[in-house]
């Protein structure tokens, strides 16, 4: 590094914790230019929305380091601070971060533990960005201690060095009385890192991790980091985990470990993120290749990043020996029956799904389900179906394993980001066939997926469930809201759509009786296809009566399970897919 380069320096102190306030000082030495220009991350990798973290910011100061004399300067957008340098060469930021949210994405500080994430607390300095950092953290109480991914220098108590700000932006911290547990796997060093108390039994959760571990290194033939930390939150109701490269924050119910369903489903979300050490951190969208911090990254291809991964979460339990088929299929059966019961995949096609992430992913309301839908959710059907036909092609000689691999080496090895139009090669190579219809359809329209096309040469099926229970069809769901019954959604096209009902509604009756969340369906059943039937609301506080044309009954749940008498073959094929002994 050029001698007369700026050596910058982060301390972050917290001397009264139950103020939520992070205490930043930023030391810049050998600065060379006439201005400073201090600019705060407006979204972090991997949560793709603008949070816009510069509103937390207070108290900003700028002062020379040798004589303390103050340093003008103004803010000139959002999230930018120019300082005049008055030929100061070494210069003093200090600022404030209000933290009192418990996200995998923001930052939290109170009482018992401090935790933040880079882009929401740190300034980069524009075309600085790929200079070393140093971080020292001040910590309130000498029995706190530090977590964090970034490698410690010894000379120096709790500081810690960064190669750029991608690298600090990516190694979020915990400070306080965290639990660690330390294991070691393929002969690096590994932890769970735990905040919280709950009914987790810890050394249940390490063999399961290990078995996460070996399961997805299989798929890509090695661990590519030296050490490797989950960081977890346990919280009241929270839920989430965010991805980095040597780490994971994760934020689950503290009391959701017992019961088998809420341990497989937190196993998974263990997975997803494990996963994307790999898919998203190296195998990264050629929009993603170099993050610009101030503003959105617009890419088509978080169907794969974050779908494709949501397939793996489900099924790598599965090879693991976590779980047998039959959990597999029910978990599937529950996504599915989301999927066909979101109006919102008849609107919006795939690629504009990854596409508009930064303005409707992140930000639902009342309305989200009847024009939107998760690129999550499709995009894991979507590898589903290609790791069945790419399965079906070679005879199960091959799968989407191999599309992974391939990626991999290509692009994640060296970190250069990929294109469309790469993806979707690599893919016809390994399915052995063009792909073209495939892509158009199921990415660029509202085409609906084939399920059972692509489950029959497996001796799967998908079924609709209808039955005596499921009432006729009103398309409207209501909740309890403070001692009342809200409409909470109502569907697009509906019969209750269509008369002009509108979630936030009170629904009171139908045909002048009262009716609740609890009884809805049960009054409802009482009705069949066609009937007329009045129902009284309130609308804005105005007592209303319509009249509604019920329709027929709609399926809310879809079943995959094995069909009836499969052939030889197709139970090979299924053995293969579900690794059944």
């Amino acid at each position: 590094m050029n001698k007369l380069s700026p050596n910058i320096h982060y301390f972050i102190s917290m001397a009264c914790p139950e103020s939520h306030l992070f205490e930043v000082t930023l030391n810049i030495e050998n600065w060379q230019e006439k201005t400073l220009n201090c600019k705060m991350p407006v979204w972090t990798p991997g949560s793709y929305l603008v949070r816009e973290y510069s509103r937390h910011l207070q108290n900003f100061t700028a002062y020379s380091t040798v004589n303390n004399n103050k340093l003008n300067w103004k803010k000139t957008s959002k999230n930018n601070w120019l300082v005049t340098a008055n030929n100061e060469q070494n210069i003093t930021v200090k600022y404030q971060i209000y933290a009192n949210e418990l996200t995998v994405r923001t930052n939290h500080l109170d009482a018992t533990h401090g935790y933040f994430n880079g882009a929401a607390l740190f300034f980069y300095i524009p075309n600085y960005e790929n200079l070393p950092l140093t971080i020292t953290i001040n910590v309130p109480y000498s029995s706190w201690q530090v977590s964090t991914s970034l490698p410690k220098i010894s000379s120096l108590e709790n500081t810690f060095l960064a190669d750029n700000f991608d690298t600090l932006v990516d190694s979020p911290f915990e400070i306080g009385t965290q639990k660690i547990y330390d294991f070691t796997l393929e002969n690096k060093p590994h932890q769970w890192v735990i905040w919280g108390d709950g009914n987790i039994d810890i050394q249940k959760l390490i063999k399961d991790t290990e078995k996460i571990i070996k399961t997805e290194e299989k798929i890509f033939g090695n661990l590519p980091y030296d050490n490797y930390f989950f960081l977890l939150h346990l919280s009241a109701s929270g839920f989430g985990g965010l991805e980095h490269k040597n780490c994971c924050v994760l934020n689950y119910p503290r009391f959701g470990f017992k019961k088998q369903e809420k341990y497989y489903r937190f196993l998974q979300l263990v997975a997803h993120e494990y996963f994307h050490l790999w898919n998203v951190k190296r195998i990264r969208p050629k929009a993603l290749e170099n993050f610009d911090y101030d503003q959105e990254n617009y890419t088509t291809s978080l169907w794969f990043s974050e779908g494709t991964t949501s397939y793996y979460d489900m099924i790598i339990p599965l090879r693991a020996g976590i779980y047998n088929y039959q959990t597999f299929f029910e978990l599937l059966s529950k996504d599915i029956s989301q999927y066909l019961t979101t109006s919102g995949r008849n609107i919006q096609p795939l690629k504009e799904s990854s596409f508009d992430a930064w303005i409707k992913l992140y930000r639902r309301d009342a309305y989200s389900n009847n024009n939107q839908i998760s690129y999550y959710l499709k995009g894991q059907f979507i590898t589903l179906l290609l790791d069945l036909l790419i399965r079906k092609n070679t005879d199960n000689e091959k799968s989407f394993d191999d599309v992974m691999k391939t990626m991999w080496l290509k692009f994640g090895v060296s970190e250069i980001g990929f294109t469309p139009e790469q993806l979707q090669t690599e893919i016809e190579l390994i399915a052995n066939t063009n792909l073209k219809e495939f892509f158009y359809l199921y990415l660029d329209t509202t085409a609906e997926l084939p399920f059972n096309e692509y489950f029959e040469p497996f001796g799967v099926k998908l079924e609709p469930q209808i039955d005596k229970n499921i009432p006729p069809y009103l398309g409207l769901n209501i909740t309890k809201k403070n001692g009342n019954e809200e409409i909470s959604f109502v569907e697009a096209n509906s019969p209750a759509g269509k008369a002009g009902i509108d979630a936030g509604d009170e629904l009171l009756a139908i045909d002048g009786f009262r009716v609740t969340a609890d009884n809805l369906n049960e009054r409802l059943l009482d009705y069949q296809e066609n009937d007329m039937i009045k129902l009284t609301y309130f609308h804005q506080e105005e007592l209303k009566t319509i009249e509604i044309k019920l329709a027929s009954p709609q399926p809310s749940n879809y079943l995959v399970k094995m069909i009836d008498n499969p052939s030889k073959k197709q139970q090979e094929m299924l053995k293969k897919w579900l690794f059944i002994n």
